[in-house]
């Protein structure tokens, strides 16, 4: 895989994709999420792997999107640039496997978005995280207002929103806008050891939990009822089920 702003590697079965535009903060421009998207279809036909990283090269994890570029749109190319963004990241959501955001640095604007539409996020304690576009007398266009209140609450939100102030990786934390702070030098380590863990677990299993999940947020009660019973009802004709099953009455580990 060759893109000018990205990179990727892979750690056995555990994808490592960093967002490589140092010079810029790791800005996000067209360039970047038309290498985001060539590389979702690229990662999508690997089966083999089980988890993707996404962090950020330098000091940065994603400092925003590249506001030169949005210098000169109007309201056609603004609505533009907004649902290519959020294209991207609702496909980066979408993906069958878990999307950890490995925090390293500012994460502000786009990058608070990119890291929000991963499935957690670990953060570095040096990282700083915010919504910075009302300093511009701008929204959020790539689902921050809407994915921000789901995971923090009205309250935390539009503080964050109307502010416009950066929060240190502890008050992300208390928000819950993150499920882990680290020291900066065991960031990649302790992320690297999570995926570990979930590529350990069942394939099928760790995709279905995302697939039900993520789709009953988008559900009432009884019908995210009924859609688990249905998925978990259905695994037990897989192999995966079955062998975990057995491993566990043999006392043995799986062979998945």
């Amino acid at each position: 895989m060759n893109y000018n702003t990205l990179k990727f590697e892979a750690k056995e079965n555990i994808g490592i994709l960093t967002i490589s535009r140092p010079e810029a903060l790791n800005a996000l421009n067209s360039e970047v999420f038309n290498d985001l998207n060539s590389f979702l279809d690229q990662f999508e036909t690997m089966e083999n792997m089980r988890v993707l990283i996404i962090t950020g090269e330098g000091k940065a994890f994603v400092a925003g999107a590249d506001i030169a570029e949005m210098s000169n749109f109007a309201s056609k190319e603004g609505k533009e640039f907004s649902e290519k963004g959020q294209d991207t990241f609702c496909r980066l959501e979408a993906l069958s496997v878990p999307v950890i955001a490995a925090i390293n640095g500012f994460a502000l604007g786009g990058g608070m978005e990119l890291a929000m539409s991963c499935d957690f996020r670990i953060a570095s304690s040096k990282a700083k995280l915010g919504q910075p576009e009302v300093n511009l007398g701008l929204i959020p266009g790539y689902a921050g207002t809407q994915r921000l209140s789901r995971l923090a609450g009205i309250g935390d939100a539009l503080f964050i929103l109307m502010t416009g102030e950066m929060i240190k990786a502890d008050q992300a934390l208390a928000m819950r806008l993150v499920q882990k702070v680290v020291e900066p030098e065991e960031l990649m380590p302790e992320t690297l050891k999570i995926a570990s863990i979930i590529a350990s677990k069942g394939k099928n299993a760790v995709k279905q939990v995302k697939y039900v999940t993520r789709q009953g947020t988008k559900m009432m009660l009884n019908a995210g009822q009924k859609l688990e019973a249905d998925v978990f009802g259905s695994m037990f004709d897989t192999y995966e089920t079955k062998e975990g099953i057995n491993a566990f009455l043999q006392k043995r580990n799986p062979n998945w």
